[in-house]
């Protein structure tokens, strides 16, 4: 068959448009549609209505083209019917607004990016560096701390008091570091450390002379209503007149109480003659009560002392 013979079968462009517009006519027409096709109308009937709403309108449609139109209309030739929801449809419409979808997931990673950052920098990293401190502890600072703090100990010491003390921090502190327990082992170095600290002590026990203070008290024991304890009031001075605070045992109330002066326990006759001699030249001349000396623990008492002591009066 020719081109000129297929042109001449297929439909004219013009008429073409014509039936589309028929059937877009109809389509929004609805008035028309449904009262043509209610009075159940041929289709003979509904291409002369068709016909007079165009001459109306001033247009020459053929009956060839409205009877396309009229066919058209009935085969749907000429709507859309959307597609059928599914995975198909949502996947095409995803694509077709995949620009906004684009942002939307942008926006959601950089949010999840941001809460990841943050969480990194607020918790796990200190987790991470807390856990490396520790790790660092346990394996380099408190074995160097420890086994220094013994070495010095040994050499401070003058005392097997000391020397054994020492040792048995030293044990427990090595079993702490070997099972990993922090606490213990920290607490074992400090004490190791205390231990040191108190051997390098060096001070007096003096009574307190001062004008407005008490230099000796006395207290009715607490299970002997009928007795009587009397007490030197006491403070440690170092050579540089530098006083010493010191964890007392109060016998009274069984409480260990850090203090800058304290109550010690004397005989009736060392209390007597200490108030005399204070009341009659206003000072306590005698008033070192006992020395402590570099590398040892206890005190040398130059005034004779009852024990026990109390930190309130």
């Amino acid at each position: 068959m020719s081109d000129a013979a297929a042109a001449a079968q297929s439909p004219k462009l013009d008429d073409l448009m014509l039936a589309m517009d028929v059937v877009d006519t109809l389509r929004h027409d609805q008035r028309v549609v449904e009262k043509e096709l209610s009075a159940n109308l041929s289709d003979e009937a509904l291409i002369e209505r068709l016909r007079e709403i165009y001459k109306g309108q001033g247009i020459e449609v053929s009956d060839q083209v409205l009877q396309e139109g009229v066919k058209a209309l009935h085969e749907k030739r000429f709507s859309y019917k959307a597609p059928a929801p599914g995975l198909e449809r949502s996947l095409a419409l995803m694509w077709i607004d995949r620009a906004r979808y684009g942002w939307i997931l942008f926006g959601v990673l950089a949010i999840l990016a941001i809460l990841a950052a943050g969480h990194y920098l607020l918790v796990t990293k200190p987790e991470q560096d807390a856990r490396a401190k520790e790790r660092q502890e346990l394996t380099v600072t408190l074995p160097k701390t420890l086994d220094d703090d013994f070495a010095d100990v040994a050499r401070e010491s003058k005392v097997e008091q000391a020397d054994k003390a020492a040792a048995q921090i030293q044990a427990d502190g090595k079993a702490a570091l070997a099972r990993g327990d922090l606490a213990a082992a920290r607490k074992d170095v400090a004490d190791m450390e205390a231990l040191l600290k108190e051997l390098r002590a060096v001070y007096v026990l003096r009574i307190v002379n001062r004008r407005g203070e008490a230099s000796g008290v006395w207290r009715r024991p607490p299970n002997n209503p009928q007795g009587r304890n009397d007490y030197l009031i006491v403070e440690a001075v170092t050579p540089d007149g530098t006083v010493l605070p010191r964890k007392i045992l109060n016998e009274e109330t069984n409480e260990l109480t850090t203090v800058d002066k304290w109550g010690v326990r004397v005989s009736r006759q060392t209390y007597e003659r200490l108030a005399a001699e204070k009341r009659q030249t206003g000072i306590i001349e005698s008033n070192i009560v006992a020395k402590k000396e570099r590398g040892y623990l206890d005190l040398d008492y130059v005034i004779p002392v009852v024990g026990g002591t109390i930190t309130k009066w």
